[in-house]
């Protein structure tokens, strides 16, 4: 007898707070929230769409990613997956890297990365089958950038995004802001001449003149048009030494770091 087939899944984008994206990763039936920093929406998304929560999943501790847990665990007695080394007291599934779960309620296997930088425990969630490729990376990598290092350094922020640069071109990156057209203003002042960068520009314009996300984008994309998967081009290297950022024949990590120190004041 032929097994039944599981539905398809999705991943409904819920907006939060001023340019936060929540995820709900759904089949039509159960749902698991991705970083849910508001109950608000949740609530309403899960009412909206009649979806039962399933599962918590956290990438990292700050509260516009985990303040709306206690209110979520009031109502749905579900797990909560996250980081082991981020000081969230919530989570009952701690997670490092290598580990994979299955997320309960919902059929879906995720591979658990570390992606220190933004926090030292920040992790990401990958999805890798013969359905799709997903990337669930919180504030690590963003639309045209990446988040600030607010506890990790510079070589641990480049080695996190070196390592989500390695998965499939196709991979969805879902993250955590709509920070997109500010990351891109800052990407053609150091890579102006990039045209698939350009391209972005363009298109990424035209649909947040539409009222759409920019995310999620794709790995491909952002390897294209990314400055912080591109900090060793030699349009960027110029850029920075121009600048007065970076001297000849530095380091790479120094790049990253010069570039990092550059878009936090620009």
């Amino acid at each position: 007898m032929t097994p039944p087939r599981q539905p398809a899944l999705s991943v409904l984008t819920v907006p939060a707070f001023k340019d936060n994206y929540l995820w709900l990763i759904h089949d039509g039936t159960h749902a698991a929230v991705v970083d849910p920093g508001d109950a608000a929406p949740i609530h309403a998304a899960l009412a909206a769409h009649d979806l039962r929560l399933t599962a918590i999943l956290l990438t990292h501790h700050h509260a516009d990613h985990i303040g709306g847990v206690p209110a979520l665990l009031t109502e749905w007695a579900v797990p909560v997956f996250g980081p082991k080394n981020d000081g969230i007291a919530l989570v009952t599934h701690p997670l490092v890297q290598g580990e994979s779960i299955e997320v309960p309620g919902i059929g879906l296997t995720l591979d658990v990365l570390d992606v220190p930088g933004h926090t030292l425990g920040h992790i990401a969630y990958v999805r890798q089958d013969d359905s799709a490729n997903w990337l669930f990376c919180g504030d690590t990598l963003f639309g045209a950038g990446c988040g600030r290092l607010f506890e990790g350094t510079p070589a641990q922020m480049a080695a996190s995004l070196a390592q989500l640069a390695q998965l499939p071109d196709d991979t969805l990156v879902y993250c955590a802001h709509e920070y997109t057209l500010s990351n891109l203003a800052f990407a053609q002042a150091v890579d102006g001449d990039n045209t698939a960068l350009n391209a972005r520009v363009l298109a990424d314009g035209a649909k947040r003149a539409d009222g759409q996300p920019t995310i999620p984008s794709t790995i491909a994309l952002e390897k294209a048009t990314n400055p912080f998967l591109r900090e060793t081009t030699p349009a960027i290297v110029r850029s920075l030494v121009a600048a007065g950022r970076l001297t000849e024949g530095a380091a790479p990590v120094e790049a990253f770091a010069a570039l990092r120190e550059w878009k936090n004041t620009y």
